[in-house]
């Protein structure tokens, strides 16, 4: 552990902090009750007949005691402080920007929209869902493609998920050669380097600026503009590529997309990039929301989400998640992507961002940028400085032989960061913030001074000409007023975390606290580049490494890595890294991955692209694995096994008594155990996977660590390893201190790290150093203030008001699967296929009822089809657990009308549900029971009445007519 460990503490702490007490929500009378309830005495009575003795630690947590929400935030402000904020001129991908504060104040900063979650009911959904189709609607407008999806993870994976597509396209059944350009970002080169490398796939680099080689290949990437700022035309390279029958992958900077002939009009048949320039800070590298844009004939294979437009039951115009999107948990091993989550939060302001400024203001911005980025190259020349590139947007490369590093400190001294390109060469980016001193000081470093005029830099036929953003919402909100009711509109649409508890199993909707979120949006943390020189990162630094420290004592391993930007990449980056393991030793030949049956979709997607073949193991009638299906698996792979992907506590919420045999089982054929930490939020302080028999797990900070939703993204998928495996972990081209062995300082070096890249590990999985470090804070601050003791009350509550939830239910739904002493773990499962059968009402139709009563459906039809899983979390107090109890047991109600035949099979309030406003009032009301009954089953509802906007959405009219981009006004004509 570090010796600083959330340290200093400046006074005594209460064992179980103030804070504590109010991330938890029932207090201790309220959970004697429900212990009662239960049939339990105390917490401990309960957890000791719930969790087998197996698995529970020995020790209790090693961590400090808690800090007050006050001394927490003192220490974070001591971190911030550390950082030191230059202004950064590196480029590299990440520029600065300004976040208009009406975005800051009611989107990053709001919970209306910060603790959404996935839009799964749309229904609840439709201002975030509104916000992501302006987004799609951006990115297809800038890139000339006409279908784009809801954003991905950042732009070295969506390269990544780029040539997977062009591969799958290719209908090629051999893994074949990836071409792409060298002047391409570094981070992304290696992303899609270690993406390839289990797939089979071949990346070649090659300077692509006078044409292609010769050989075959199946897809060709290109940076547009490259990396050292170049301005070229892409058509003849892509022309040559499709006279080969190669698809054309172009990762383009949308900003400069508002002056530039967008790919698509070049021919290119992929677009990926970041939309980070658009309102959203450096954050140290994350989060950002990447994007993909596709031609016609691949948008039915665009891997991630995608908003689509459809109907709802009286017609008029919804917003959903298409058919592929909904498709990609249950297609396992067949799935076109592991990813299942997006940069929802990041995408929305993004899009703001674009709706607030326009076309006219965007392109004004991208002018400003570039015409400060001429007068650079115009004063380098009349030094007699030479500049490499005639033609560039915003970024200028000058050639001082043997100088760079005099040129780099001497700008430094001047506050500015520059990029060092080797001994020769210096790159200069220019971006929304860049001032006329900044020209001045950058000029000064290279010992010249601002020219008289500076002509244009961008060729006149690569000058973009079509128009982009003409739906009236990039120009209906130009004063702040409108811009803030329009954000206002959107938001009250949606059922969030700041309206009513969102039940969802497996998903852990927990306080994302303020004091939590505060310090993201801090100067010192929120505006540091990636790529700055290390020890101007001091505070970031020491900060992810006591995270790391101590993810590693809650969970039991050696080592964390933080990097994974999203639980799907955390479990690629653990896969990779037992890939790693096995070839180190000669067994490239271990292929296989056993994976449960009830296993979430992405593991086995992530089985696939981490190279290895995927083996069903069977589940019991109790839902565990079935340990003779699993030792017939073993017996017939043996030789071949890799490892074995298992949640604990299962999918189905119960702690399996067999999980230490499964762990030893594996281990004695060779292989290795992989523990989802999906499921964490039952284990902290109680269990270490790290000690029970798991190598590997990702965690999700989004779920256990309190990094919100967001609505679907940001999400943080660390993982933590055993010593074997630490060598294995990802690593970093640009920062070898990303990869530095535990207890070695990455401030030891003080260097870039750009020309010396790590020894060891698999390689990036993302494409900043420390992942989306920017809300990394959160998670610091949430075991800061718990301590060890309130990290354990955490468990326990979640724990009692499962089981809670679960006693109270049961008499009106079976509880399809529980454990020891008939108890569950953090999360129960209601079974409705017997009330199906009999009544006709399905487990859909209860999760829209549920709508009509404020509550956020649980999770519908999974892990088993027909089912709703329910998590409460520690922080919902009683009166939350009841409400929502309540609503359950009088929908149960109107099921056995449904039965008795008071009401009919088909026209009742839970087939019809939700019931907007507009259907309560009108005149043709036609149904057997009355609007009281459909808007206000229980009285409560009479005094906080949550109105959805629009009635249950047809998905099967918005699949057969895919549209993908802002409608026009006339779409929402009655």
């Amino acid at each position: 552990m570090t010796a600083q460990f959330f340290a200093p503490v400046a006074a005594p702490q209460h064992p179980r902090s103030a804070f504590a007490d109010r991330h938890i929500g029932p207090g201790p009378d309220e959970q004697a009750r429900m212990l009662a309830a239960i049939g339990y005495s105390g917490a401990e009575a309960l957890i000791d007949a719930a969790v087998p003795a197996a698995i529970r630690t020995a020790r209790p947590l090693g961590l400090p005691p808690a800090l007050s929400e006050t001394a927490a935030l003192d220490r974070l402000r001591e971190l911030a402080s550390r950082n030191t904020v230059l202004t950064s001129m590196i480029g590299l991908g990440y520029h600065g920007t300004t976040t208009p504060g009406v975005i800051m104040r009611n989107v990053l900063e709001n919970p209306g929209w910060y603790t959404a979650y996935t839009p799964y009911q749309p229904e609840i959904s439709q201002g975030r869902l509104e916000a992501l189709l302006n987004f799609q609607t951006v990115v297809a407008d800038l890139t000339g493609l006409p279908v784009a999806n809801a954003s991905m993870l950042d732009e070295g994976t969506a390269a990544a998920e780029g040539m997977a597509l062009a591969h799958r396209v290719s209908r090629r059944r051999e893994p074949g050669t990836f071409l792409v350009d060298a002047d391409t970002l570094p981070q992304t080169i290696e992303v899609v380097r270690t993406r390839a490398v289990p797939l089979g796939i071949e990346v070649v680099t090659a300077d692509l600026s006078g044409g292609l080689p010769d050989g075959d290949f199946f897809g060709v990437l290109l940076q547009y503009p490259g990396a050292s700022g170049a301005v070229r035309d892409l058509a003849p390279v892509i022309a040559q590529a499709h006279e080969r029958g190669a698809k054309a992958v172009v990762a383009a900077d949308l900003l400069a997309l508002t002056l530039l002939r967008p790919p698509g009009e070049s021919g290119a048949d992929i677009a990926v990039g970041s939309a980070q320039r658009f309102g959203v800070p450096y954050g140290f590298g994350g989060p950002h929301a990447g994007y993909m844009a596709v031609g016609e004939g691949i948008q039915r294979q665009l891997p991630g989400r995608l908003v689509g437009v459809s109907v709802d039951a009286d017609g008029a115009t919804a917003y959903r998640l298409a058919l592929q999107t909904r498709e990609q948990h249950i297609r396992r091993e067949k799935a076109t992507s592991n990813i299942c989550t997006a940069q929802v939060l990041l995408a929305v302001m993004a899009s703001m961002y674009a709706v607030y400024h326009g076309p006219e203001g965007l392109a004004a911005i991208a002018q400003r940028a570039h015409r400060r980025a001429a007068e650079i190259a115009a004063g380098l020349r009349a030094a007699g400085v030479e500049v490499v590139h005639g033609a560039f947007f915003d970024t200028v490369l000058a050639r001082v032989p043997g100088r760079a590093a005099e040129v780099v400190a001497a700008a430094r001294e001047r506050g500015i960061n520059l990029r060092p390109d080797g001994p020769d060469r210096v790159g200069i980016a220019c971006d929304e913030t860049t001032l006329p001193e900044h020209v001045t000081a950058v000029l000064e470093a290279f010992g010249a001074a601002p020219a008289e005029s500076a002509a244009e830099a961008i060729p006149d036929a690569l000058r973009r000409e079509s128009p982009y953003l003409t739906h009236p919402v990039f120009h209906a909100h130009r004063s702040e007023t409108a811009m803030l009711r329009y954000l206002r509109r959107l938001q009250d649409k949606d059922v969030a975390l700041d309206r009513s508890m969102i039940p969802l199993g497996s998903c852990t909707m927990k306080l994302n606290a303020t004091a939590e979120m505060e310090p993201i949006t801090w100067p010192e943390f929120a505006n540091v580049h990636p790529f700055a020189p290390i020890d101007q990162a001091a505070g970031y630094v020491e900060l992810i490494g006591e995270l790391e420290d101590a993810l590693a004592e809650i969970t039991g391993y050696a080592r964390v890595s933080v990097q994974p930007n999203a639980g799907s990449q955390g479990e690629l980056a653990g896969l990779l890294a037992i890939r790693g393991y096995h070839a180190s030793r000669g067994e490239e030949h271990r292929d296989v991955c056993l994976i449960p049956s009830s296993a979430h979709g992405t593991n086995a997607a992530s089985a696939v692209m981490a190279g290895m073949r995927v083996v069903v193991v069977a589940c019991d009638e109790r839902g565990n694995v079935a340990l003779d299906d699993l030792h017939a698996k073993i017996g017939e792979h043996r030789d071949r096994l890799a490892a074995i992907m298992v949640t604990y506590p299962s999918t189905h919420g119960v702690f399996e008594e067999t999980i230490t045999d499964v762990c030893a089982a594996v281990h004695e054929a060779g292989g290795q155990v992989y523990v989802d930490g999906a499921n964490l939020n039952a284990l902290v302080g109680l269990a270490r996977p790290g000690e029970f028999g798991s190598d590997v797990s990702h965690l999700n900070l989004h779920k256990t660590f309190c990094i919100p939703h967001g609505g679907g993204g940001p999400g943080v998928g660390p993982i933590g390893v055993r010593e074997h495996l630490a060598p294995f972990l990802p690593n970093h081209p640009l920062r070898a201190e990303a990869g530095a062995p535990s207890g070695a300082s990455p401030l030891d070096g003080g260097g870039w790290g750009l020309e010396d890249g790590p020894d060891t590990g698999v390689g990036p999985v993302s494409a900043a150093p420390w992942g989306s470090a920017g809300i990394l804070p959160i998670s610091w601050a949430y075991i800061a203030m718990m301590g060890p003791d309130g990290l354990r009350a955490a468990t326990e509550g979640a724990i009692i008001g499962a089981n809670y939830l679960a006693a109270r239910l049961a008499p009106h739904y079976p509880i399809l699967y529980t454990g020891r002493n008939g108890l569950v773990a953090h999360e129960c499962i209601a079974d409705l296929r017997k009330i199906t059968k009999e009544t006709g009402i399905t487990a859909e139709d209860v999760a829209k009822r549920l709508i009509d009563y404020g509550f956020h459906a649980p999770t519908l039809s999974f892990p088993v089809a027909g089912t709703l899983m329910i998590e409460p979390t520690e922080s919902e107090d009683l009166a939350e657990l009841d409400r929502f109890c309540d609503a359950m047991i009088e929908i149960r109600r109107e099921i056995q009308r449904v039965a008795d035949g008071g009401y009919d099979r088909e026209d009742n309030p839970l087939k019809n549900a939700p019931h907007t406003a507009a259907c309560l009032i009108s005149d043709d009301w036609k149904h057997a029971y009355t609007r009281d009954e459909a808007a206000y089953p229980l009285p409560s509802l009479r005094e906080d009445k949550y109105w959805p906007p629009v009635r249950r959405i047809d998905q099967a009219y918005g699949d057969r007519n895919l549209v993908c981009s802002c409608p026009p006004p006339e779409a929402f004509e009655d």
